[in-house]
C-alpha cells in the first residue's frame, strides 16, 4: 500500500508542475478547450498507469508529453478535419502592449496560424514542439518517436515550407 501512496503522490508532483503546460500544448493542437481538459486528464490517468509496471520514468517532462502527443494525435485522427492549431502568441509578458501592438500582434499570429495550418501534420508537430513549446531536439524526438536527425531534418523542411507559406499569405493580402 505504501507504494501505491508514493506512486499518486509523484503523479499529483507532476501534475502540479506539468499539467498547465500539456494543457497548453493540447489546446493547440485541437482548439478545444474541454477536450484539452480530457486530454491533459488522460495523460496523467494514462501515466499512473505506467506507473504500476514499476519502470523506472528518467524524464517524466517528456514522457508527459509524448503520453500527451501520442493521446491528441490519437483524438485528431478520430476526429478528422478539425483544424490543428489555434492562437500560439498569447503567451506574451505581463507588461501592458499598446492597443497598436495588440493588433499587430493578432495579425502576425493570423497569418502564422492560417500558413501553420496549410502545412503538413508532421511539420506543424515539429515547429509547434520546437520553435513554439521549446523542447529540445532530444526531448521532440522522444516525444514523437523520432531520432534526432529527423527532427532537425523536419524541422528544418517545415521552416522552409512555412516561410514559403507565411510570404504567399502576405502575397494574397496584399492583392486588391
Amino acid at each position: 500500500m505504501h507504494e501505491n501512496a508514493e506512486k499518486r503522490e509523484q503523479i499529483e508532483q507532476w501534475y502540479d508542475e506539468y499539467s498547465v503546460p500539456i494543457f497548453k500544448y493540447i489546446a493547440k493542437m485541437v482548439k478545444d478547450f474541454h477536450q484539452a481538459e480530457d486530454l491533459t486528464q488522460d495523460t496523467f490517468i494514462k501515466a499512473y498507469n505506467y506507473q504500476s509496471t514499476d519502470k523506472d520514468i528518467k524524464y517524466p517532462k517528456t514522457f508527459l508529453y509524448k503520453i500527451a502527443h501520442n493521446l491528441t494525435i490519437d483524438h485528431l485522427r478520430k476526429q478528422a478535419p478539425i483544424q490543428l492549431i489555434k492562437d500560439f502568441f498569447w503567451n506574451y509578458s505581463s507588461r501592458e502592449p499598446s492597443t497598436e501592438s495588440i493588433v499587430e500582434i493578432q495579425e502576425d499570429a493570423k497569418e502564422l496560424y492560417r500558413a501553420l495550418e496549410k502545412l503538413k501534420s508532421t511539420y506543424r508537430q515539429v515547429i509547434i514542439l520546437r520553435q513554439i513549446e521549446a523542447f529540445s531536439t532530444k526531448e521532440t524526438a522522444h516525444i514523437l518517436g523520432w531520432s534526432e536527425g529527423k527532427v532537425k531534418t523536419t524541422l528544418y523542411r517545415a521552416m522552409l515550407k512555412l516561410e514559403e507559406q507565411l510570404q504567399k499569405e502576405m502575397v494574397m493580402n496584399e492583392s486588391p
